[in-house]
């Protein structure tokens, strides 16, 4: 399943959205070792990978991209950059994935949104209180010649 652009060439001062996912994905590029389980090298690249929960987003943020708010309800948020070359901003990726829960489970929703110079990708899912939820992705950044493969496991929380 290919990418959703949903967003094209906004600017981060006026997007709400952006802001929040780009505090995020800086204050983790910024982070030493403390948050380094944030982000995974793969050769010259690192994926920056985080939750962010639904109930943090606004109601008009969450309208402006689509994303239905809920106690049950988050967004995987990643971007990838070229460290060796010092890039600083997330480069577009292709990106196929599936994620699941002990019920429920199917491909990734991945809708690619585009900020000035910086893409990122968000993946909303529902997930149950207290388990765990997995994903399982291949991405390929632009300019890479052969995908990586990346797993992930995360326990939630309904928020309240």
């Amino acid at each position: 399943m290919a990418s959703q652009p949903i967003c094209f060439q906004r600017h981060l001062s006026y997007s709400s959205l952006g802001r929040v996912i780009a505090g995020v994905l800086l204050s983790i590029i910024a982070t030493t070792s403390a948050l380094a389980q944030q982000s995974t090298r793969f050769g010259p690249y690192e994926l920056h990978h985080s939750i962010v929960y639904t109930t943090f987003l606004s109601p008009e943020v969450a309208a402006e991209y689509g994303i239905t708010r809920g106690t049950d309800k988050a967004i995987l948020t990643l971007s990838v950059r070229d460290v060796d070359s010092g890039e600083i901003a997330g480069r577009p990726m292709t990106i196929d994935g599936r994620t699941w829960d002990l019920i429920t489970g199917g491909d990734m929703d991945i809708r690619e949104i585009r900020e000035g110079r910086a893409t990122y990708y968000i993946i909303p899912f529902e997930f149950l209180d207290r388990e765990y939820r997995f994903f399982e992705f291949a991405f390929q950044p632009q300019g890479a010649e052969a995908p990586f493969e990346h797993k992930m496991k995360v326990q939630l929380w309904r928020q309240g």
